[in-house]
């Protein structure tokens, strides 16, 4: 039995690196989109990293990225930028990407 039990823990220790990692991807995702969208609206040093930390903390609203979508679009209307839900979706699907890319080299 106590094989059994060791499989156990390791596949719940495994869920839990596997979730862990998951919410750590998406934190740092949504910190390279806020940095990217804080140079298109002209942010730069200290306040794009604030404005990026502040998209992240939008994006524990709720479920996905409709609510980060709500914090940056407002935002790029102020300063007259127009991107489409499309391109706002594949930035984010990139920045997620390059997140997982960071977190897991090594």
């Amino acid at each position: 039995m106590a094989g059994m039990d060791d499989r156990e823990n390791a596949m719940e220790s495994k869920y839990a690196y596997g979730e862990g990692l998951d919410f750590k991807v998406e934190a740092r995702g949504c910190k390279l989109f806020g940095l990217k969208i804080a140079e298109k609206i002209g942010l730069d040093g200290e306040e794009a990293l604030s404005y990026a930390l502040s998209v992240v903390s939008a994006n524990l609203e709720e479920p996905g990225f409709d609510d980060v979508f709500r914090k940056v679009k407002p935002d790029l209307e102020q300063k007259n930028i127009v991107i489409s839900d499309h391109v706002l979706d594949v930035m984010i699907a990139e920045c997620l990407v390059e997140a997982r890319k960071q977190l897991t080299q090594d």
